[in-house]
């Protein structure tokens, strides 16, 4: 794997182990710190399982987020599923579309330091993260 950027398919459940795996790979090579590579999984993790269960698969990307004196783990996860409806309410902290606890995206996002959703119905959903370092 890269210590600067890749790719990984997620279509079944194996691949969210696999892409756990990269994430975490990528942030060692990129001496991010124990605490943080555990909140950056995390986060991983669940966007990659919702990829799975909600988007019918997609994709996930990782990079390196150079902005202004910050340094970043940046990861991209996209799909081609139905979309969000109502992103505002599916970031609501208990609200699932299915049988989750609905704390997926809203706990991804407080694991990580930038957190942008793009979802509309019919349009797939991407959502970017990026984790100091």
């Amino acid at each position: 794997m890269s210590g600067t950027s890749g790719s990984l398919p997620i279509r079944v459940e194996q691949d969210v182990v696999l892409a756990r795996q990269a994430v975490r790979q990528f942030a060692v090579a990129n001496k991010m710190s124990l605490v943080n590579q555990t909140k950056l999984v995390t986060a991983a993790s669940e966007l990659a399982r919702n990829a799975v269960i909600y988007g019918g698969g997609g994709s996930m990307e990782w990079s390196i987020d150079e902005s202004g004196l910050r340094r970043g783990l940046k990861l991209v996860f996209s799909d081609n599923g139905p979309g969000i409806a109502d992103v505002a309410q599916a970031l609501t902290d208990g609200w699932s579309s299915g049988s989750g606890m609905g704390l997926g995206l809203s706990g991804s996002r407080r694991l990580v330091d930038v957190f942008e959703l793009d979802s509309a119905p019919g349009q797939g959903t991407r959502i970017a993260i990026t984790k100091w370092i």
